[in-house]
């Protein structure tokens, strides 16, 4: 893989020129930022700057202004490639809160197609419905301990209102839900995207992460997407490394949360809820 080809080819499809996600959500263009707003269930934020030290400030401004009128709370995505240099510092001048890094991990499809199966006792089930939206939300809750409310609220949304966006798997070990994913599927893109694939402690090392991995592969393929990207936790990094997937840049989630009606402080940054990876 020619890593600079296909960075610049993910920026130009992904981010500079996003298209509809399979959202309420819709990427506009304001200056030098590509950003997506809708409401707020759904990811609002900022996907692809072009921005230098002498714009950084006066493009940050204009973001908040425009998610604080419309009262919702936004994502500043900035990869580790962005320039300028200092615009992190600025984003936390501004008041945002950044969560854990990540890395930017892209695969080629036709790499992922193994014979990689789920462990004994453990069977994959397609996400169609509600009632497996809530099979999949307490796999992630148990899995990343965290609240998946509104995470599930943008999945059934999507399966109902968009269905060939997205698709969503459950691993059930016997009635008890112990991994979840899904697949995005932007349309007419080179890049699936990967997200979830959180498994319980209990059931970890035991292969249902990479079955999960090579079931979405799958689907990809036979959808004609050449690439799969992920943006991964150090945890499954060494996993997604030894699948074939290669480190493209790093990616860190700058959350901005609009204040409190009445309010002369921000509100509680730990409030901001961040999607499931």
């Amino acid at each position: 893989m020619d890593k600079e080809t296909v960075l610049k080819a993910f920026d130009r499809d992904m981010r500079r020129h996003a298209g509809a996600d399979g959202s309420r959500a819709s990427p506009e263009r304001s200056g030098n930022v590509v950003r997506r707003s809708g409401g707020p269930h759904d990811w609002n934020g900022v996907l692809w700057s072009d921005l230098d030290e002498s714009s950084a400030a006066a493009a940050i401004a204009e973001q908040v202004a425009h998610f604080t009128a419309l009262g919702l709370e936004f994502e500043w995505k900035l990869y580790g490639h962005d320039a300028p240099a200092g615009l992190g510092r600025l984003l936390l001048a501004a008041g945002f809160v950044t969560e854990p890094t990540e890395a930017l991990m892209v695969a080629e499809v036709k790499d992922l197609l193994g014979d990689a199966e789920p462990p004994e006792g453990v069977r994959l089930v397609p996400v169609t419905d509600a009632a497996g939206v809530a099979l999949m939300a307490d796999g992630h809750d148990q899995a990343f301990g965290t609240d998946s409310g509104r995470l599930s609220q943008q999945l059934l949304a999507q399966l109902t209102e968009f269905p060939d966006t997205v698709r969503a798997v459950v691993a059930m070990a016997g009635e008890v839900p112990v991994s979840a994913a899904r697949l995005e599927l932007p349309p007419g893109k080179r890049f699936a995207g990967l997200w979830g694939g959180g498994t319980r402690e209990e059931w970890r090392g035991r292969g249902i992460y990479r079955a999960l991995v090579t079931y979405r592969a799958r689907i990809a393929a036979d959808r004609g997407y050449p690439y799969l990207q992920v943006d991964a936790t150090d945890m499954s990094r060494p996993i997604l490394e030894r699948l074939g997937f290669t480190v493209l840049s790093t990616t860190t989630p700058y959350v901005h949360t609009p204040e409190a009606p009445g309010s002369t402080v921000e509100a509680d940054p730990s409030a901001a809820q961040a999607e499931s990876r």
